[in-house]
């Protein structure tokens, strides 16, 4: 149980720290040679999604609790958009997920519902660069 925390909470903290540069490393890595299209499902492609019912839904199931309002994580929660991981990859962790996150089975959101969700994951706005905010300007 301990073990399997802290792999949850390492997880985490790694997305977290991931910039956009290495998140678009990890995707080139795992892409498939030039060439060669990738099957469906490792593709990650996401069905069409509508970003305003992904809203709704994100806050209906309690997305929000733990990742916060506009998905920029939190304490209980990484940080899901706005540039989420590959769409499979996504389903494939909200139905059987690890840590303490709840499991979101067919019966309680659809594949479109998460291709909704998706969506609105992709559309939230990237942060202002630290430089911006004149507070935190150096």
């Amino acid at each position: 149980m301990v073990n399997r925390l802290i792999r949850s909470l390492a997880v985490a903290a790694s997305v977290l720290l991931l910039g956009p540069s290495e998140r678009l490393a990890n995707v080139r890595a795992q892409a498939p040679p030039q060439g060669k299209a990738a099957p469906p499902e490792q593709a990650g492609a996401a069905p069409a999604g509508r970003v305003e019912t992904g809203a709704t839904l994100y806050k209906k199931v309690g997305c929000f609790m733990c990742h916060s309002n506009e998905a920029q994580g939190g304490a209980n929660g990484p940080r899901l958009g706005p540039d989420p991981i590959l769409f499979a990859r996504f389903v494939q962790y909200v139905r059987n997920p690890s840590g303490d996150m709840p499991p979101y089975t067919g019966k309680v959101l659809s594949d479109q519902d998460l291709a909704d969700i998706y969506a609105f994951l992709k559309a939230r706005p990237r942060p202002p660069a630290v430089g911006a905010i004149p507070s935190l300007a150096p």
